[in-house]
């Protein structure tokens, strides 16, 4: 694991002990464009939701949204975003790893750019994911592909943390695969993505 994970705790703190937000305050592009398989009182669940800007965007469209991340300084901030937005989530400070994923009692899962987590604690957080799911579910994961380490443009800075198709197949495959694409586009997020990137969409519906 390299120096910026082996405490990743303090390390995510240390980043969000600004005043701005450090991803911006707009949702996530991937997310947005799922809109449609959203509704108003699905119960969704934001992974490692950071400083809140896309559960205030699924709260803002009548999603019931709980969402945890490893910084309590970024959770503070989520929560102060949330309450100027009018809107309501449940904000827990927990990892992946403490995280209890509930069986079935989310109908969709927002996992954008979860790369910190290394291979074995990555499989377990992605079984949890699916776990967590309703049957029907929608799992909505957006991440950097290998390439990106050339781009430079955000992300952790080792391939083992970031995904592939294959990677992802093997995750989700039994599962109903609705998009898995590859592609490279300029991110605008705040200063951590920004540029052009190497990324990766998958949109994964959970069989019963």
């Amino acid at each position: 694991m390299n120096d910026g994970f082996a405490n990743p705790r303090a390390t995510w703190d240390a980043r969000f002990a600004r005043e701005d937000y450090i991803f911006g305050l707009a949702p996530n592009v991937f997310l947005t464009q799922q809109a449609h398989r959203l509704a108003a009182g699905m119960r969704a669940l934001c992974v490692a939701d950071g400083e809140g800007r896309n559960s205030v965007w699924l709260a803002q469209r009548g999603l019931e949204v709980v969402a945890f991340d490893i910084a309590p300084l970024g959770v503070a901030k989520a929560r102060r975003f949330a309450e100027g937005c009018g809107v309501r989530v449940d904000y827990r400070v927990a990892s992946v790893e403490e995280w209890d994923w509930t069986p079935e009692a989310f109908d969709v899962v927002a996992a954008i750019f979860v790369q910190f987590a290394a291979p074995a604690v990555r499989a377990k957080m992605f079984e949890g994911m699916l776990e967590t799911l309703t049957p029907g579910g929608w799992l909505l994961l957006q991440g950097y592909t290998p390439r990106q380490l050339g781009y430079r443009t955000g992300g952790p800075p080792c391939a083992e943390h970031l995904y592939t198709p294959e990677l992802l197949r093997a995750a989700f495959g039994a599962h109903d695969i609705v998009e898995l694409r590859e592609h490279d586009d300029v991110l605008a997020e705040g200063t951590q993505h920004a540029g052009m990137s190497a990324l990766i969409d998958c949109v994964a519906r959970k069989r019963g």
